[in-house]
Parts: C-alpha cells; sequence; structure tokens
C-alpha cells in the first residue's frame, strides 16, 4: 500500500480501503477545473482554431511528438529495473497517466497548441496551486500519509512530496484535455456540416467519436478562414454582439457571425467610400451578389465573378453567408438603409434633409437594423433543435414581428448615441420637421437645449419599445433565449447609460471606452450586464 490513512480521520464508509472522502474529492476537483475551464473558454469559438494540416501544414509533425512522447512515458518506467522500492509510486502515477494523456492529446491537440495560453494552462495551474496547498496542510496534519519507502524523497516546499505535486498537477490536466478533446468534437461537428449535414442539439458519442476520426485533410480550410474573418471584424466593430455571441451555441454561433460580418462588411465598404458614387458602386456589387447567391442556378462560376469586385477577406465572409437560411428581403431593405445614408452625402446637399419625420426615421431604423433582427431570429428558428416538435414555432411571427420592433429600438439609441459623430460627417438623424431654423447638423448644434430635447424623445421612444417587446424573448427557442437577452441588454445598457446622463445633466457625448465621444459602457460592466441577464436578471425599464 502506498498511502495510509489514521483511523481518527476517515469517519465515512470506505471502497478497496479506499475511504468516501477520498473518492468524493475526485469529483470535487474534477468539478472544480471543468467549470474553470469552461468559464474561460466559453468566449472562445473552437471552430476558428481547426486546421486543414493539408493545406496549413502546421500541427502534423507536434501531434506525432506528442503521441511519441506519451508512449515514451507509459513503457520506458515498465523497462526500467523493479529493484529499488523509491519511485515505486512515481512509476505508477506516470504509468497510469500516460495512456490517457496519449488518447487525449491525439484528439483534441489542435485546440491545445493553438488556444490561448490563459484558455489552457490558466484552468491547469489555478486549481493545482490550490490543490497543493490543501494537500499540504493535508500531510502536515497527518489526514494521510505516502510510505516512505515507495517515494523519492523530494518536497516541493515543506510537507508537499513530489510525488503528490505531480498527482495533481496531472490529473488536472487531465481534465483540462479531456475538455479541450470534448470541445473539439463540437467544433468539427459545428464546423463543417458539408461532412455533418445533421448534428443534434446534444451530439451523441458515437458522433462525437466519429467527428474526432474524421481527417483533418477534409476540414474546409477556405470557410475555416470566412468564419475566422468575420469573428475578426466584430471584435473590432460591434462589441455588444461579439460579447454576446460567445452566449450562442453551434451552428447558430457561426451563421451569426457570418451574418454580422457581411453586415460589418457592407456597412464598411459602403460608408468609407470616397463619394457617393463610389458608395453606389458597392451597392451594386452587393446587389449582384444578393441576385446570384439567392438565384435558383446556384452558378459557382457566377458566385465567383459576383465576389470579384470585393477584398479577399471581404470574400471569405460572403462566400458562407447562410442563405438557405435567410430571407432575401431583409438583405436587400439593408442596401436600401445604405442609400439612405448616401442621401447625406455633399453631392446632395441641396436637396431636403432625407429624415423630414417620425416616419422617415422609422423607415430607416427598420432598413438598417429591424432587418437584422428578422435575420436573427430567422437563424434562431432555422437551428432550433426542437424544430420538428409539433407547435415549437406556432408564435413565429408574432416574435418575429417583436425582433423587427425591438431591432428599431437599437437602432434608436445608436442615433442618439452617434449624434456628435454623424454630424461631423454630414449626417443628421434627427427628423427635420423638429429642428428650428437654427438648428444644424453640426458638433456645436449637439450641445443645443432643443437638440438635447430630441434625442432625449428619440431615447423615450426606444425605451417604450423595450418595454412593449422584451417580454417576447420568453417565447423564443428556449435554447436561444440567453444569447438574445444579452445581444439586447448589453446594447439597451448604452441607452441607460444615456439616459442617466440625461436626467443627472451631464455631456451626452464623451469617451467611454469605444470612440471618441461615443457613449460607450466598459467592457467589465458589458461583462457583468451579460452575467446577470444570463443568471435571469434585467436591467430597469
Amino acid at each position: 500500500m502506498l498511502g495510509s490513512y489514521p483511523p481518527e480521520a476517515v469517519i465515512g464508509p470506505t471502497l478497496l480501503s479506499v475511504p468516501a472522502e477520498e473518492l468524493f474529492f475526485f469529483v470535487v476537483q474534477t468539478y472544480i477545473t471543468t467549470c474553470l475551464h469552461i468559464l474561460l473558454n466559453k468566449p472562445v469559438l473552437a471552430a476558428v482554431y481547426l486546421r486543414n494540416e493539408k493545406v496549413k501544414g502546421k500541427f502534423e509533425p507536434h501531434k506525432r511528438v506528442g503521441q511519441l512522447f506519451f508512449a515514451a512515458c507509459f513503457i520506458v518506467p515498465i523497462l526500467l529495473p523493479a529493484d529499488h522500492l523509491e519511485g515505486t509510486y512515481m512509476k505508477l502515477i506516470v504509468v497510469w497517466v500516460a495512456p490517457i494523456f496519449f488518447m487525449l492529446w491525439t484528439f483534441g491537440y489542435q485546440l491545445l497548441l493553438s488556444l490561448p495560453r490563459s484558455k489552457t494552462l490558466l484552468p491547469i495551474a489555478a486549481p493545482t496551486l490550490f490543490l497543493w496547498i490543501v494537500d499540504t496542510l493535508a500531510l502536515q496534519r497527518g489526514t494521510w500519509s505516502i510510505e516512505s519507502g515507495t517515494k523519492l524523497g523530494i518536497h516541493i516546499w515543506p510537507h508537499l512530496e513530489i510525488e503528490e505535486a505531480i498527482f495533481f498537477l496531472v490529473t488536472n490536466s487531465m481534465i483540462v484535455m479531456g475538455s479541450c478533446a470534448f470541445d473539439n468534437a463540437v467544433a468539427i461537428l459545428d464546423a463543417f456540416p458539408n461532412i455533418f449535414p445533421e448534428v443534434p442539439g446534444m451530439p451523441p458519442p458515437l458522433l462525437m467519436l466519429k467527428s474526432l476520426f474524421t481527417s483533418t485533410s477534409r476540414y474546409d480550410q477556405e470557410r475555416l478562414t470566412g468564419i475566422e474573418n468575420a469573428l475578426t471584424v466584430l471584435a473590432k466593430k460591434s462589441r455588444s454582439f461579439y460579447l454576446a455571441s460567445g452566449v450562442f451555441n453551434g451552428r447558430l454561433r457561426i451563421d451569426l457571425i457570418l451574418l454580422y460580418g457581411f453586415c460589418r462588411v457592407a456597412d464598411d465598404l459602403i460608408d468609407d467610400a470616397a463619394s457617393a458614387a463610389e458608395a453606389e458602386t458597392w451597392i451594386g456589387h452587393f446587389t449582384n451578389f444578393l441576385n446570384t447567391a439567392y438565384s435558383d442556378s446556384k452558378d459557382p462560376s457566377k458566385l465567383e465573378k459576383a465576389l470579384s469586385p470585393f477584398p479577399s477577406q471581404a470574400q471569405t465572409i460572403l462566400r458562407y453567408l447562410p442563405v438557405d437560411k435567410l430571407p432575401a428581403q431583409p438583405l436587400y431593405e439593408l442596401l436600401e438603409g445604405f442609400r439612405m445614408d448616401l442621401a447625406f452625402s455633399n453631392e446632395n446637399a441641396s436637396k431636403p434633409a432625407p429624415i423630414q419625420t417620425e416616419k422617415d426615421l422609422e423607415r430607416y431604423a427598420t432598413c438598417v437594423a429591424a432587418t437584422i433582427g428578422e435575420l436573427c431570429l430567422s437563424l434562431v428558428y432555422a437551428h432550433d433543435p426542437d424544430k420538428h416538435v409539433k407547435g415549437a414555432h406556432d408564435n413565429r411571427d408574432e416574435c418575429t414581428q417583436a425582433g423587427i420592433r425591438m431591432g428599431r429600438v437599437l437602432q434608436y439609441i445608436n442615433i442618439v448615441r452617434d449624434v456628435t459623430n454623424d454630424a461631423e460627417t454630414g449626417r443628421c438623424y434627427i427628423p427635420d420637421h423638429w429642428l428650428t431654423a437654427t438648428d444644424t447638423p453640426s458638433t456645436a448644434a449637439t450641445k443645443d437645449a432643443n437638440i438635447l430635447a430630441c434625442r432625449k424623445r428619440i431615447l423615450d421612444t426606444a425605451f417604450q419599445g423595450y418595454h412593449e417587446n422584451r417580454d417576447a424573448i420568453e417565447g423564443l427557442p428556449s435554447y436561444a433565449r440567453g444569447g438574445i437577452r444579452v445581444a439586447v441588454e448589453s446594447y439597451i445598457e448604452i441607452g441607460r447609460v444615456l439616459r442617466k446622463r440625461i436626467q443627472n445633466n451631464q455631456p451626452l457625448d464623451f469617451a467611454g471606452g469605444g470612440k471618441a465621444g461615443r457613449a460607450s459602457v466598459p467592457k467589465m460592466r458589458r461583462v457583468w450586464i451579460g452575467w446577470t441577464t444570463m443568471a435571469g436578471h434585467r436591467g430597469s425599464v
């Protein structure tokens, strides 16, 4: 026997001389380490760390080196002479864990090598250090001990044997490597609908094993690149949705990222055009792309021709826009919203302001934001794992209309926030009929009392719409409610910041973590909003 427990330290039953407390400890250790790993990796989209090694040639040598190392860890201790008992405990640890490491490395090496170290090493190091301290106290008190003849006699620090330290290190490593292998299997299933056309909400073990045994040469590297590019665009240009995207799961998350990537690419190319004529040309290119993508012929050569005017990064995103799950009309209406923006250009300075009335404002918000709400919900219903259950989508039309109205709400908040930035580019989305003769779309006018009243009026309309439609989220498919709540609440929080500053008679335009002049919610506050929203708490109206 390598370890012993004094009778006074055991208060429960035993299994093969192992106290129940010891067995329960392994459950607690697994739970703690797994929870930390999940918490740190929830924001990560594992699919972007997959690689077709035939194309990239990045991981294959590392995979073989790791396999050889773990095979040697199993074989070498067995071949060592057994005439000395010292080191027996260490040998048994290594021989026991090496085959498990070999298997987990084989199934999860891509993520283990490419994930940020904070996502892999931290969930190993933190619980290990904690357990080292706890075990030191247990050994010091004599709660249990290792027989002196089987240990090396080396201490990490007083009372902590090296065998104990290694045991906790390798068991926590095993837990994290197992979690990475699980994430790797799910990522493969989610990323490649061409290989796995149908994936249940909770994939069965045999399907997950099949994904792990799938050769990386079958991975669609162009699709992986498109997803990665879309995620990069989101991280830079849409922090609220980037945060919310981590709450969604599976293929829904990937398709939402591709959809938002499309929207951001369109917004950037059209909005950053050097002239109205160039912007109109880009709108024409996007229209042609949609015409081709939604055509019945599905001609690959025509699609490539339609993509050719776009930058390479944009091509990778547009190519994998999930048009089979998205209605076409909202995408065309989104382009119409961009055309409304062009009416603010210098070429049209002599014409009446494009946003004359409250109806014009509503129409604009419908084009550029309500359409996004409709498109997002189309993906939610398309990916619903319970969609084949009778009556599951009976309230779809009602929820979709609420989503459209909520999209307008979020755009109103966006308009109130960006009055100064928009004015600098010659745009004013405040209805012209609300303005006085002295009001102009300039940065100086944003401090005017009437401009402030107009911003408050739009913000009040937004919060009224939020109050009227937020409960519709509870009617959505259960698997997507959390993500939709976080997406809405994280943006509504910007409105709360603006409203509070109005109530306190503070300037609305300030640098709060985003662009200068924009009200913004700091990152940690956005994380807190996401956390409390997922816990079932909603902010005040």
